[in-house]
């Protein structure tokens, strides 16, 4: 009931207009992609950094933000800068310990988090064959930990029988007629090549605080030690968009199996989170469920959970050091319990599972040995599990509504009262002028994803309120001033207050801002109220080394600036007390930088080159104060 409100609108702004509505409890929707509407050679966005997740199905699946989307509801085209291809060539075969997790958890520590971006990652070659669809998916998800466009598999017999399971059979036929279509090109050239041998491929664990910190999971624990990390594994947690599919419950759960043989139970809480009704409904008919409670698990809902921070944790104190171990995507500090002390890595759910049964990082099931109830030792066999279930998906109970015929009678439900729902205003249009004398209101120091521009957790019930959620806007950024967190000095008053508080006493004595940031900046989640906050808050301009590509897209939506240095140098000249002049917007013009006037509290000034990556369109949008008021121009 406490979202009731929430569900009300989205079913009746998709009965409305036309647009399909999963209920609650349906699943995550990067599963419902994958089971109802991916196929081999779509083009499909979603509004969401995971979506490339498709890409396990042969699809090309591209994560935006709303307002991307909302253009082709419209029937408006959708642009993107044309990307580069990286291929990661694939020999050799998976088995054993190691799985497809493990693929992307290595391409990442290669990568990097920004080496993906402006790139599609292709995967090719032999090895492409031992990986299941729904590992492909695997793979293809966390392409976005390394800033990818998107990634994708050629199509092959193990999409093929995904498709048959998943009740699809004639776009299975219709893809094996075109199948030359969807695989690499003879004698195709990628811009960068990365081979993995996959018969020498071993398990991984990425993190703490960054999904690219690469470990393999035979050196993790005496790395933890050398650093300092805790050993004991507080938690581990399953599931996810990344992996949930019935071939990752199958192999937890034949490990789960292997220690209650033994008289164990995980020493560490387990979790677990299946992806969709789908697959909840499979794994507990076909008894996984089951042997996953039995070892200490806890089945969770059919939703993200604690991945995107839905987590009402107890066992620790906030700022309390400890290690969780999860089969997600994201470690990025405090994501997933809001504790910045809380060292999370990330990993296959096979490794989750040995670990949360050994209660250690410092345990590698293919070397290390067990204690069984009775004091004899012995070594976990390597998982295995089913890639589809023999008898047929269960498909659950009925979670879909489709939209009505005629809706014309039908009233978008949103309360004037309500604080979790707000119809939006418009933003003001440029006023023709340069931007003078911007207030700096961040000089942000290091890494600044969209989890730390608005944070998701507790915050996402406000998500469909615009002045709400924008409580938390930088909370989570590091002031260069005073290595603090959300502790910035209001220029106007000498006194030191949170970063939203501070924008909104600036906005109110009309003292537009910027913040200044570093690379890669809007990492991670595709969430447009990172750059909508800013917008409502009176932001004008965000000034950093370089974005992350969908955040940048977002500013631009909301009438914002993006700006990079031309010289990354440049960062270094501005003081948290500057403030910034943005000149030449009368010829404001692709490819045409622009200039920035550095104000010093000394009475020094500075004039930097700022670029931007603004077309034509992207311009209009920036002239009329957003892309939707320049979709209503239009009209």
């Amino acid at each position: 009931m406490l979202n009731q409100e929430v569900y009300n609108f989205l079913a009746t702004a998709g009965a409305k207009y036309g647009v399909g509505f999963w209920k609650p409890g349906s699943g995550i929707i990067h599963q419902i992609i994958l089971e109802n509407y991916a196929y081999p050679g779509v083009l499909l966005i979603g509004t969401d950094s995971h979506t490339p997740n498709g890409g396990g199905l042969g699809s090309i699946c591209i994560g935006v933000g709303g307002a991307d989307a909302v253009d082709v509801m419209a029937g408006i085209p959708w642009e993107l800068k044309c990307p580069n291809v990286i291929g990661v060539k694939l020999t050799g075969s998976l088995s054993g310990w190691t799985s497809p997790k493990d693929v992307i958890l290595k391409v990442a520590g290669i990568l990097t988090v920004k080496g993906g971006t402006g790139a599609i990652v292709e995967y090719h070659g032999p090895g492409v064959d031992s990986i299941s669809c729904t590992g492909m998916a695997t793979i293809c998800n966390m392409g976005a930990e390394i800033g990818a466009t998107t990634s994708v598999f050629p199509y092959n017999h193990r999409m093929k029988t995904y498709l048959n399971k998943t009740g699809r059979a004639d776009i299975a036929a219709l893809a094996d007629e075109h199948k030359d279509d969807l695989i690499p090109d003879k004698g195709c050239k990628y811009d960068q090549v990365i081979e993995i041998n996959l018969s020498e491929l071993k398990p991984h664990i990425n993190g703490p605080f960054t999904p690219d910190l690469a470990h393999p999971v035979s050196e993790i624990g005496a790395v933890a030690e050398k650093n300092g990390w805790p050993l004991e594994v507080k938690v581990g947690l399953i599931g996810s968009c990344t992996n949930s599919s019935y071939e990752d419950m199958g192999r937890a759960a034949s490990l789960a199996k292997q220690a209650l043989d033994k008289g164990l139970k995980c020493k560490a809480a387990f979790t677990v989170t299946p992806g969709s009704e789908q697959i909840r409904a499979t794994i507990e008919r076909d008894g996984f469920s089951k042997i996953l409670r039995d070892v200490g698990g806890v089945v969770l809902a059919n939703a993200c959970g604690p991945c995107i921070g839905q987590w009402d944790r107890k066992d620790v104190k906030k700022g309390e050091k400890n290690t969780i171990v999860t089969s997600y995507n994201r470690n990025f500090t405090s994501r997933n319990d809001a504790n910045p002390a809380t060292h999370a890595f990330v990993t296959s759910p096979e490794i989750v599972t040995a670990m949360a049964i050994a209660g250690t990082l410092k345990f590698d099931p293919e070397t290390d040995y067990l204690t069984a109830a009775n004091g004899e030792k012995f070594k976990l066999e390597p998982p295995n599990g089913d890639e589809l279930p023999a008898r047929d998906f269960d498909p659950g109970q009925d979670t879909y509504q489709h939209p009505p015929a005629e809706s014309g009678s039908v009233m978008v439900d949103v309360s004037p009262t309500s604080t979790r729902l707000q119809l939006l205003e418009p933003f003001d249009k440029w006023n023709g002028k340069d931007l003078e004398d911007l207030q700096v209101l961040i000089k942000v120091k290091g890494k600044c994803t969209t989890d730390h521009i608005s944070a998701a957790g507790p915050w996402l019930k406000f998500r469909g309120h615009l002045d709400n959620i924008s409580n938390n806007m930088l909370i989570g950024a590091i002031n260069i001033e005073n290595d603090a967190v959300n502790k910035i000095k209001n220029r106007l008053t000498g006194e030191y207050g949170g970063v939203p508080d501070v924008a909104r006493h600036y906005k109110a004595n009309g003292l537009s801002w910027v913040v200044v940031g570093d690379d890669n900046y809007g990492e991670g989640s595709s969430r447009e109220h990172a750059a909508l906050e800013p917008r409502h808050l009176g932001g004008r301009v965000i000034l950093v080394k370089s974005f992350a590509r969908i955040h940048e897209t977002n500013l631009k939506k909301q009438g914002m600036l993006p700006l990079t240095f031309a010289d990354p140098t440049d960062y270094d000249k501005i003081r948290p007390d500057d403030k910034i002049s943005i000149t030449g917007l009368a010829t404001f013009a692709p490819g045409k930088p622009l200039k920035g006037v550095v104000k010093h509290g000394d009475g020094s000034q500075d004039i930097i080159t700022l670029n931007h990556t603004f077309n034509e369109n992207q311009v209009e949008w920036f002239h009329a104060g957003s892309a939707l008021n320049r979709m209503k121009e239009l009209q």
